[in-house]
């Protein structure tokens, strides 16, 4: 509720308890003077001429005793009842008035006090119903709802954002564009009307945008594109044109749009409407905003997807959206730097390195790293730490990729065997493949939905490309832990593989259809170019003929099989390993590499079964 409503409601407060407190004054006043008597008590009274005066209304009669009752009252009210009662006065010597009629006053009052009674019932529940659904007030539905932070408000600055290097460099211009204008235009050169900022979800493209603004020192209006879209018509393009009036008068300013995707949705995709759509009125007010606007005035528009193929081709044009901002996974580097900021708010070991634990998350987003500082701090709280180790961190991880332990999911002994063949099957053949990323932790604990073990890798690089021999090296880890089954518990594999063969077929289908790494489908791609979402990696039905797909099939069913008989001759040629690590695995129930020397990287196996 804005200044205005508050004033406005505070001033119909202060009338309705003016209003109450002459009513309750009259009423105390009445009830303390007057007493109300029944009409045959009035009669009698009458009868017996104790009356003094009367004064006889349409519907009652007040009138004055000549001796005060019991309680001390002297004036009374009753029902008028009998309409010849004058002449009976008259033979008493009654004094008899009319009362008169309230008169126009009283009319006037009897149909505005009702009317103003419920206007007031009504403002007060449409307002509670209109803040519960977000409306604020009939009259303020079509203004903007962004939230607007000024320069003391952001407290935000590129220092917060960390392990985003090239994405800094980009926006520094727009600062410096907002705090110098003329310099930065002395070429002629213009500073871009909108930046879009791509990437994955938790890569801190929130955090970048405030940042710009805190960098600026500049007003920073906040909002997200489902917030523009209510469920009345022209809502929508009245809080865009609200919102980029309310920015004018504020310029230089910042306005950020965050998931732009649920505003500026294509509108050809999957509409088969018509232009009456609301979203499209919606977007069609941003494209002619965004046209009308000079980026000269101070005001620069950021927005944020991870969805930037399902935009309208109109937003993303030059002249709209100049520039589009990646914000990716953070390199090494990058999360060596995230995990910097927010270690400052934990008590962190001496001993505790960073690069460690970066080396560890390979793929973990800004927001991941956030989480996993927070939850190695709660790890360490639980066991009455002073200070978060390098164990805690490992922990974390551990419940974050692999799920939460399952203590009370208890397996019986057959069970247990099988899952520690399982997967020191996977750790033996990953220890014994050249540029496979070393085993860190073996398990047979249970964690998550379905996993009742885990291997966990420890990359020592970021890789970027990847060759066909680490897809083959990759699927055969995959498939070792069904090679160790089939060896050991021969012609009876389990269903614990489900999860490694669907992986496994995933990675050599890419292999086939989009990587060409085949010789008898050639050298080209069946799959049509993805589509997907930022951060994710969908297969695609591959485009060929009947014919192509069943060499697509034979070619996929062939990389798998290769992978798992390599698996095998590992295993066969480390049988005493396998035996001693599975044992062990059972006793101890976790196995690390310094605990199980088998488990470190040798790649001397992997020669051999070559």
């Amino acid at each position: 509720m804005d200044a205005d409503s508050r004033q406005q409601w505070t001033l119909w407060s202060i009338f309705a308890a003016f209003m109450a407190v002459i009513v309750l004054q009259q009423f105390w006043t009445t009830y303390r003077q007057v007493e109300t008597i029944p009409y045959s008590q009035f009669e009698q009274l009458v009868s017996e001429g104790k009356v003094a005066d009367v004064t006889i209304g349409q519907d009652s009669i007040t009138g004055t005793l000549k001796e005060a009752l019991p309680d001390g009252r002297r004036q009374f009210t009753a029902a008028r009842v009998d309409p010849a009662l004058a002449d009976k006065l008259s033979v008493k010597g009654v004094k008899v008035t009319g009362a008169p009629s309230g008169g126009l006053l009283a009319a006037v009052l009897s149909w505005v006090l009702p009317l103003l009674g419920f206007y007031l019932l009504w403002t007060f529940l449409f307002s509670r119903m209109a803040d519960k659904q977000g409306f604020g007030g009939l009259l303020s539905i079509g203004k903007s709802k962004a939230k607007v932070y000024v320069e003391t408000d952001t407290k935000v600055t590129f220092a917060d954002v960390a392990g985003a290097t090239e994405a800094k460099f980009e926006l520094q211009e727009v600062v410096n564009f907002l705090k110098d204008p003329k310099s930065y235009g002395r070429l002629g050169a213009r500073a871009p009307k909108g930046i879009l900022l791509v990437g994955p979800p938790g890569t801190g493209k929130t955090l970048m945008a405030r940042a710009v603004a805190g960098e600026a020192g500049v007003a920073f209006f906040s909002i997200s594109g489902s917030e523009f879209v209510e469920m009345f018509v022209g809502v929508g393009a009245a809080r865009v044109r609200d919102l980029f009036e309310q920015a004018r008068k504020s310029a230089p300013c910042i306005i950020f749009i965050d998931e732009l995707d649920a505003l500026g949705r294509s509108r050809t995709a999957g509409n088969l409407v018509g232009g009456f759509d609301e979203k499209e009125q919606t977007l069609n007010q941003l494209l002619a905003e965004l046209d009308g606007f000079d980026p000269s005035s101070g005001v620069i528009l950021l927005a944020a997807t991870n969805r930037p193929e399902v935009l309208d081709p109109a937003l993303l044009r030059p002249g709209r959206f100049d520039r589009q901002v990646l914000m990716d996974r953070p390199d090494r580097t990058g999360r060596v730097e995230i995990l910097q900021v927010h270690a400052r708010k934990i008590r962190l070991a001496p001993t505790v390195s960073l690069d460690d634990v970066a080396g560890l998350t390979t793929g973990f987003t800004g927001a991941d790293l956030a989480n996993l500082v927070n939850e190695a701090a709660i790890v360490a709280t639980r066991r009455k730490a002073e200070e978060v180790t390098l164990d805690d961190f490992t922990v974390a991880i551990e419940r974050i990729v692999a799920g939460l332990e399952k203590k009370s999911r208890v397996l019986n002994d057959a069970e247990r065997r099988r899952v520690a063949y399982h997967e020191m099957g996977h750790a033996l053949v990953a220890a014994s493949l050249p540029g496979v990323d070393p085993v860190l932790k073996v398990s047979i604990i249970p964690r998550g939905v379905g996993a009742l073990g885990y291997t966990i890798q420890r990359p020592t690089e970021d890789r970027f490309l990847l060759a066909q021999s680490d897809l083959r090296n990759r699927i055969a880890v995959l498939m070792g832990g069904r090679a160790a089954e089939s060896l050991i518990f021969v012609g009876d594999v389990s269903t614990g593989a489900a999860d490694d063969l669907q992986r496994a077929t995933e990675i050599a289908m890419e292999m086939v259809t989009r990587h060409g790494m085949v010789k008898t489908t050639g050298q080209r791609t069946y799959a049509p170019p993805p589509q997907s979402f930022l951060g994710t990696n969908m297969i695609d039905k591959p485009n060929a003929s009947e014919e192509t797909l069943r060499e697509i099939d034979i070619e996929c069913r062939n990389i798998v099989a290769q992978a798992f008989d390599r698996a095998c001759d590992i295993l066969r040629s480390r049988m005493g390993d396998l035996e001693e690590g599975t044992a062990r695995l059972l006793r101890q129930e976790t196995l690390t590499a310094d605990e199980f020397p088998a488990l470190r990287q040798t790649g001397k196996a992997a020669t051999k079964a070559a």
